[in-house]
């Protein structure tokens, strides 16, 4: 299973349906490019530690982007750029899914939902 940035973030939250799932989902996996977008949320030094911490209990495999990723990705932005608006880092989690033949776990189906190739699960939260 590869969860997508938008699980952990509920996590981050404090969604109780987040926390359960990707509790029962550890170990899991993670696109680099799902690190990356996490980042980009931290605010300090202290929220980067947080996280890495996370990861770390959360016994997090790191995916990176290969040649073979990075061509796949380019194929589902040619293909489904204007039809489906189809962006960089969406696409190159689900090439990082299709290529390490992992299925999706995301809250945001309809991004990916056009890729017949992809295993997805979807992941509805509690939004309390």
């Amino acid at each position: 299973m590869i969860i997508d940035t938008d699980v952990i973030i509920w996590d981050l939250r404090g969604d109780p349906a987040a926390r359960s799932t990707l509790a029962r989902q550890v170990p899991f996996c993670i696109s680099v490019v799902t690190y990356m977008e996490l980042l980009q949320g931290i605010r300090n030094k202290r929220e980067l530690q947080a996280l890495q911490r996370q990861l770390l209990r959360w016994s997090v495999t790191m995916l990176q982007i290969t040649p073979d990723v990075s061509s796949r990705a380019m194929f589902y932005v040619e293909d489904y750029c204007l039809s489906h608006t189809m962006q960089l880092a969406d696409a190159l989690i689900a090439a990082c899914a299709v290529e390490h033949g992992r299925t999706l776990l995301t809250a945001n189906t309809g991004h990916y939902r056009h890729i017949p190739e992809l295993g997805l699960s979807e992941f509805q939260p509690q939004r309390e």
